[in-house]
């Protein structure tokens, strides 16, 4: 990660602003599941149009990674990005029955609760504040987070292809892209974890 502190301050913002509407996010959600008494339908309506938003701009997180101030490179960062918005903008965004499925709402509680540990790791990381409980949690929760993603968006992928017959070739595909990153994530639990295990049994010493 660039070591200037124009940068630092620029990436704390982008990731404090992305934290926080994750956040909001997931309170809209929960708010709407708890006046509506079900999951049905109301997910979308009540977080649909700041989710699309947030994930359109992550986009940024491609070009971080491609002018090299953050160390992700832009590749995996690029097939994250592309599937999640295909995903909200061009199959949910433009499919009601799609909006209104419990596994969408599933979905998006997902997505939430996986960003709201992301951002906030990545936002003290560059104060160099972050403690190590969630370093751990942000290499440790993907396990359960990412696959209950999974599931709720091929979920989703069958409720469309009900109406359309050609996204059986992208339902196809989709897992094994899907696979990559999740091993690419073990990959880096390893070596982050590793890593802030030592500085954190140092800490602890002093």
């Amino acid at each position: 990660m660039s070591s200037s502190p124009f940068v630092k301050s620029y990436l704390f913002a982008y990731n404090f602003l992305q934290a926080s509407s994750w956040t909001i996010s997931l309170l809209s959600i929960v708010s709407s599941v708890l006046s509506n008494k079900t999951i049905i339908g109301g997910a979308y309506s009540a977080a649909g149009y700041l989710i699309s938003v947030m994930q359109t701009v992550a986009v940024l997180e491609v070009l971080h990674g491609a002018i090299g101030i953050v160390p992700s490179g832009f590749l995996s960062p690029l097939m994250q990005w592309s599937g999640r918005t295909h995903f909200i903008l061009a199959i949910v965004g433009q499919i009601n029955e799609v909006q209104d499925s419990p596994w969408l709402a599933i979905t998006l509680v997902g997505w939430c609760i996986g960003e709201m540990i992301r951002y906030p790791h990545y936002a003290l990381t560059c104060l160099g504040r972050c403690p190590y409980w969630l370093t751990y949690l942000r290499y440790t929760g993907f396990i359960i987070i990412y696959p209950t993603g999974l599931v709720g968006e091929c979920e989703c992928f069958e409720t469309y292809n009900t109406y359309y017959q050609f996204l059986w070739a992208v339902l196809l595909v989709y897992p094994f892209l899907w696979l990559k990153l999740y091993l690419q994530l073990f990959k880096q639990r390893k070596s982050k974890l590793g890593k802030a295990e030592k500085h954190h049994g140092k800490r602890k010493r002093m």
